[in-house]
């Protein structure tokens, strides 16, 4: 009798390693707020704010296997288009703890400085919406960060700073 296939891979075929992650734990490591309008007595007379958002990564391994710290840290500074003035000044360094198994050696840096921080930034999204908002200004929604753009631009960055 001739042995049937359905298309299935047979037992003995290697199976593609399954990834794990879990997220540890999360923190604030750093956070600053700096409100010039209340410390200059800023007039809030014709106030039109310019806001900009900075954005920087940082991953690094720690002593236990399989675990990782990724650092988020956002500068956000809010000046008065019609002056130049600064408004206000919000600097907040947000980290994970990360155990990561299942990723291919070649891509862990990449899943860290990607997937990782994805997966903080509803939580310090919120904290940059309650400080703002605490500290006397509309709270401020930041818009969604293109992690896989940002680490393209700092591969690119490295390259060419090699060269």
């Amino acid at each position: 009798m001739a042995e049937e296939t359905t298309g299935a891979p047979a037992p003995d075929q290697a199976e593609a390693p399954q990834i794990k992650m879990q997220v540890l734990a999360q923190f604030v490591r750093d956070m600053s707020f700096e409100n010039m309008v209340a410390r200059k007595g800023i007039t809030s007379g014709d106030v039109q704010p310019d806001i900009q958002v900075g954005v920087s990564l940082d991953a690094r391994k720690r002593p236990v296997d399989h675990q990782y710290d990724v650092i988020s840290k956002y500068k956000v500074t809010s000046k008065n288009k019609t002056n130049g003035e600064a408004l206000f000044i919000l600097e907040v360094e947000y980290g994970g703890i990360f155990h990561v198994e299942g990723v291919p050696e070649d891509q862990l840096h990449p899943f860290l400085l990607i997937e990782c921080p994805r997966l903080l930034f509803p939580f310090v999204r919120r904290i940059i919406s309650d400080v703002t908002r605490d500290g006397g200004f509309p709270p401020l929604n930041i818009d969604t960060v293109d992690f896989l753009a940002l680490y393209r631009q700092e591969i690119q960055r490295r390259a060419q700073m090699a060269n």
